[in-house]
């Protein structure tokens, strides 16, 4: 299989997962707060006890942690108490990811001279899923103008 080849493919299946998230949108608050639950296990419950490992001040993963929790709690609520209009609030949280982003990329940046090419890692595999979940995020408001969703 060629690299064009596997482009294509990688293409149409992200477009099957936007169609599919166009659909039933409520998924991605079920994602999203799946997603920061797990960062804020990871960081809290992980990258914190290893300090030494990863290299990030633990007084910054818990920082980070705590945003991440009410991130999810707030998906969360979302998933089971949104009913029809539901675009607001998605594009709340795509904010909210997008400036978490952001502040993530300056955490790294202020504190590059203390992590570990584990944690350096972490963080670039972090933003690039969250970056994911934004474009998908955004890309499902966007399909979705023309409903009163």
């Amino acid at each position: 299989m060629s690299v064009f080849t596997s482009i294509i493919s990688m293409t149409n299946n992200i477009r099957l997962v936007i169609d599919n998230l166009t659909v039933h949108p409520k998924k991605l608050f079920l994602i999203d707060s799946l997603g920061a639950f797990l960062t804020t296990f990871f960081l809290a419950g992980i990258l914190a006890r290893f300090e030494h490992i990863f290299g990030m001040p633990q007084t910054v993963l818990y920082c980070l942690s705590i945003v991440a929790i009410i991130y999810a709690a707030y998906s969360l609520c979302c998933y089971f108490f949104i009913s029809k209009i539901w675009r607001p609030y998605l594009l709340v949280i795509a904010v909210a990811n997008t400036m978490y982003c952001f502040v993530t990329i300056g955490v790294v940046y202020y504190n590059y001279h203390l992590l570990t090419s584990l944690g350096l890692i972490y963080f670039i595999l972090e933003l690039l899923v969250m970056s994911s979940l934004i474009f998908i995020e955004l890309k499902v408001i966007t399909n979705n103008l023309d409903s009163k969703s």
